[in-house]
């Protein structure tokens, strides 16, 4: 497929914005594995393979193990990730299939602020929306995985 647009060259004010978010994440006290797993899977959930190439490639430079990259699709049975990080895996799925079910469950709330403090949860709920938003720019202009 080519790339239908350049948003972030057509758009530039509004990907300065986009990426002004991601440092304030990236710099924030969420951590930035937990950052990096909810945009690999949000990403894996609405088929940017762009974001799912990227961010991949950005958690094995980092250190992240080829076993944990290759269990994110899996993650419910896989035993590699923390209980805080499977809370945050399930918020994901639950804050990125909304249409399936129209609200995030209590239980799945809850499990997440047992592992997360308030800001925590505030900076998470924003890397969903932001993986969301950057996931729905990249399928609408077929960003090429691996560019």
């Amino acid at each position: 497929m080519t790339q239908r647009i350049n948003v972030a060259k057509n758009v530039p004010e509004a990907y300065h914005h986009f990426i002004a978010v991601e440092k304030l994440l990236h710099g924030s006290e969420l951590p930035t594995t937990t950052i990096e797993l909810v945009k690999l899977r949000a990403s894996q959930i609405n088929g940017c393979g762009y974001c799912v190439d990227m961010h991949s490639r950005d958690m094995k430079k980092a250190g992240e193990s080829d076993e944990r990259l290759w269990s994110v699709v899996t993650w419910r049975e896989a035993t590699v990730f923390t209980p805080a990080e499977r809370a945050a895996l399930a918020l994901t799925e639950e804050a990125t299939r909304l249409a399936d079910r129209a609200a995030v469950p209590d239980e799945v709330w809850e499990e997440a602020a047992q592992h997360y403090s308030e800001k925590q949860l505030g900076l998470l709920i924003v890397a969903l929306a932001m993986i969301n938003a950057w996931n729905r720019i990249g399928v609408t202009a077929r960003l090429t995985p691996g560019t």
